[in-house]
């Protein structure tokens, strides 16, 4: 049986209202797809459906019936799209944009474009769809290895910007083109989702620079709501005067909670070290934070800087910190150490690659008494090679 029919007999269940269905690896191709959509148009109870089409040959005319058919389906309620690796293209993106907007009921949303050939205007269209779904309040959207610029980047925002009951977001667009101006229009956007409290945004391998950090996170500073927010900029060339800006908009998010800051590989230094430390004093409700800042170029004394910085967090509790392939030294260690004796509610701390070469046991037993200063402080753990 292809995949038109087992969408024949899935159309017959006509009180189905759960369905979860794993096709992924299958060799199905546009019209199993299109007939599969079809069918499930037909099942006007289904309020949440699951369906794993990854890695399959359905490509634009698949993508196109899958849409039309979902866009039948009004009571959906939760729906988990899975289509990586599937070529549907600018086309098939925008197509399925349609149908989804027709989705009036849809409250919760998982949609994973991976590695589909989708450019801007795809992108564009795909966000113009989802503006439509006026009760979207969780949406987890992967578009990581396509061929999204600045434009489509800011098409994204845009449509975004619309979804006006959205409080939780997870954005992937890992390995894209976005650079400076796609990072400024996309964040510019997204601000304007005034209910927006939880934020994932990785942005890994997109050229991003100074400039778009600084707009990035200006535009972050303006979601009022924002309480936990993951941040990914690994591998793009942010610099020292590009973390410093990235501070200032951090230091303006006066409800953040819950911090994970990946800078992994931007040439930060010891200015954007420092800068980093003087923001977190700043961010009075952190309560817990993990930075990456491994390959970065840092040397003792931004690592001094630092630990000073954190010594400020006075609610921050549980602290991942990544400091690999760096250049801190001792006099580093030593000075990082000794501002985070001072976290006095610090209960969960964990030191990862903090040293290049293998910690002296003489120093790790140092760094130990210093951090073991504080009373609260339960779990503590370095790891250093």
């Amino acid at each position: 049986m292809d995949a038109s029919g087992l969408g024949s007999g899935l159309a017959k269940c006509i009180n189905l209202s759960n369905l979860t269905l794993n096709l992924q690896w299958n060799k199905i191709c546009a019209k199993g797809a299109s007939g599969l959509g079809s069918s499930l148009a037909k099942c006007i109870n289904l309020s949440n459906l699951t369906l794993n089409l990854g890695k399959n040959y359905i490509g634009k005319m698949g993508a196109s019936g899958l849409g039309s058919g979902l866009a039948k389906c009004i009571n959906l309620s939760n729906l988990a799209l899975i289509l990586y690796g599937n070529k549907i293209g600018d086309e098939g993106a925008s197509d399925l944009g349609s149908g989804l907007a027709n989705c009036i009921n849809l409250a919760n949303l998982t949609l994973d474009l991976t590695n589909n050939q989708i450019g801007d205007k795809g992108a564009s269209g795909l966000s113009s769809g989802l503006a439509k779904c006026i009760n979207l309040s969780n949406l987890t959207l992967n578009l990581d290895q396509n061929y999204i610029g600045k434009m489509g980047a800011s098409g994204l925002g845009f449509g975004l910007a619309k979804c006006i009951n959205l409080s939780n977001l997870t954005l992937v667009l890992y390995n894209n083109q976005i650079g400076d101006e796609g990072a400024s229009g996309l964040v510019s956007d997204l601000s304007k989702c005034i209910n927006l409290s939880n934020l994932t945004l990785n942005l890994v391998s997109n050229q991003i620079g100074c400039k778009g950090t600084s707009d990035l996170c200006s535009g972050l500073a303006n979601c009022i709501k924002l309480s936990n927010l993951t941040l990914n900029l690994s591998k793009n060339q942010i610099g020292g005067k590009g973390t410093s800006d990235l501070c200032s908009g951090l230091a303006n998010c006066i409800n953040l909670s819950n911090l994970t800051l990946n800078l992994n590989n931007n040439q930060i230094g010891d200015e954007g070290a420092s800068d980093l430390g003087s923001a977190f004093a700043n961010c009075i409700n952190l309560s817990n934070l993990t930075l990456n800042l491994s390959f970065n170029q840092i040397g003792e004394m931004g690592a001094s800087d630092l630990g000073s910085g954190l010594a400020n967090c006075i609610n921050l509790s549980n602290l991942t910190l990544q400091l690999g392939w760096n250049q801190i030294g001792d006099k580093g260690v030593s000075g990082l150490s000794s501002g985070l004796a001072k976290c006095i509610n610090l209960s969960n701390l964990k030191l990862q690659h903090i040293y290049i070469q293998k910690m002296s046991q003489p120093l790790k037993l140092k760094l130990k008494r210093k951090c073991l200063k504080s009373n609260r402080l339960v779990v503590f753990m370095i790891q250093s090679n």
